[in-house]
């Protein structure tokens, strides 16, 4: 194996797989590690010379109720960064969450420097992950830190009580009623997969970035604009079922992604009415 690998820490879920299709694309040799297969970490990691790390077991309502969840969580970033001790020349890309660890910002769009505050459990995990990035940051390990928004796009599975996107989709394929909790003004940051992957490839390429970096379109819609949007992207009445708003739902969060564009020159190539036409299409084959 040579240094100019890859290493994909949960590579099989919907980002890691779709980067792994792209760095194939590249060329570039990628080694995938699930998290059921972690032990392999010590194994691999001395022969890659970048690690991206995507393994997450949980969503904000998965662990809503049971904190302890995250502590897998926080046991595999700890045992990372404890392997990436030994070779300080390995560039981290850490996954966070643009999504959940701002909370309720004060202005939007947020940028990187705003005060993280989460409201769930799964972003208070994400917030510590990234403190412990910062302290590996301080050690003299280079960190990337990413903030994506929502993502969505083909290959997303389906996952209860997350990924909004897809879960509206699957709704008007079969024509079941939708949850939404609250009154559906609750506002997020939606951002196509291959624009999260082309975003990912470019800071592979720059192994001696370590900053952080909102990773969004920076346009906020509404539940019920995306309800809206879905509906006449799948020619499908949405019946939709209002449950109690939850106390650890963001009511708004809109990404500033211009220190991204700054770094990269990057920009979203996919907005989200054709981002959903993509998705829909792809689902209506599966």
């Amino acid at each position: 194996m040579s240094r100019d690998s890859v290493l994909l820490l949960g590579g099989t879920g919907f980002i890691g797989s779709a980067l792994a299709k792209r760095l194939k694309h590249e060329k570039i040799t990628a080694h995938i590690i699930g998290r059921q297969n972690a032990e392999r970490l010590e194994h691999v990691l001395p022969h890659c010379g970048t690690v991206v790390h995507l393994a997450c077991v949980t969503t904000p309502g998965s662990s809503a109720s049971h904190p302890d969840l995250e502590l897998e969580n926080l046991a595999l970033t700890s045992r990372l960064l404890g392997l990436l001790h030994q070779q300080p020349q390995t560039h981290l890309i850490f996954f966070s969450s643009g999504g959940t660890i701002y909370g309720n910002p004060d202005r939007l769009p947020v940028t990187e420097d705003c005060p993280i505050a989460p409201l769930s459990n799964h972003g208070a995990a994400k917030a510590s992950q990234e403190i412990s990035c910062q302290a590996a940051r301080a050690q003299g390990h280079t960190v990337t830190i990413l903030r994506p928004s929502n993502a969505y796009g083909p290959g997303q599975s389906l996952k209860s009580g997350f990924g909004l996107v897809r879960t509206m989709l699957e709704h008007a394929r079969l024509g079941t009623p939708l949850e939404i909790w609250g009154d559906g003004e609750n506002v997020r940051d939606f951002i196509y997969i291959d624009d999260i992957v082309e975003a990912c490839t470019r800071f592979i390429e720059l192994p001696q970035d370590s900053s952080t970096y909102n990773l969004g379109i920076g346009i906020g819609f509404s539940i019920n604009e995306v309800k809206r949007l879905v509906e006449a992207t799948t020619g499908s009445e949405l019946r939709s079922i209002h449950r109690p708003v939850r106390g650890t739902d963001v009511r708004s969060v809109v990404l500033d992604n211009s220190r991204l564009h700054a770094r990269l020159g990057w920009h979203p190539g996919i907005g989200l009415t054709d981002g959903l036409a993509r998705t829909w299409g792809w689902l209506k084959l599966e």
